[in-house]
């Protein structure tokens, strides 16, 4: 796929089946993320994978963090069933490093900007993801349950997999709109 072509026709796979990217294709996805505009070369990033059994234990992740909160049943039962949503979720983590000349902001893009390549690199690839967030990447039970330190921040849940219906490309936007000169 020409890379302009996949800029311009990028869209979200809400419903995603399997399969899941194989492990050739998850090598191509990570590597993509790491390839981002990173200042310094911090590696500012984790990728927490979760496919197969892993589904299931995100799932109880999510109702661990969200019954801390006071959840109810009903709300945990969806919780639990999240990550079931794609074959794969990959949970991605800015792990900011101490940096004179690199603030936070800048490591959190970076790792945004990681998520995005990974989503992009799929999309190439004939698979399908959305890019989630949500109160669960604010979850501080969340992010102890798994094992990150207090200055890391979840920046999304990147859920992959074969899209389950062919999405209509969306109508083009006007850059002009919203953009303006000095």
């Amino acid at each position: 796929m020409d890379a302009i072509e996949l800029l311009l026709t990028r869209q979200s796979s809400p419903r995603l089946v399997a399969p899941a990217p194989n492990a050739e294709q998850l090598n191509t996805i990570l590597s993509a993320a790491i390839r981002v505009p990173d200042h310094a070369g911090l590696n500012p990033w984790e990728f927490i994978v979760a496919s197969g059994d892993g589904l299931a234990k995100l799932g109880q992740l999510f109702v661990n963090a969200s019954a801390a909160e006071g959840s109810d049943e009903s709300t945990q039962a969806k919780m639990a069933n999240m990550p079931q949503r794609a074959p794969m979720v990959i949970t991605v983590v800015a792990k900011v490093v101490e940096h004179a000349k690199v603030p936070a902001l800048e490591q959190h893009l970076a790792v945004g900007c990681a998520c995005m390549a990974m989503q992009q690199a799929a999309f190439a690839l004939g698979l399908g993801g959305i890019w989630r967030t949500g109160g669960l990447a604010f979850n501080r039970v969340l992010h102890k349950d798994l094992g990150l330190r207090d200055n890391d921040q979840i920046i999304g849940f990147l859920y992959l997999g074969t899209p389950a219906v062919t999405a209509p490309i969306k109508p083009t936007k006007l850059a002009t709109d919203v953009v303006r000169y000095l």
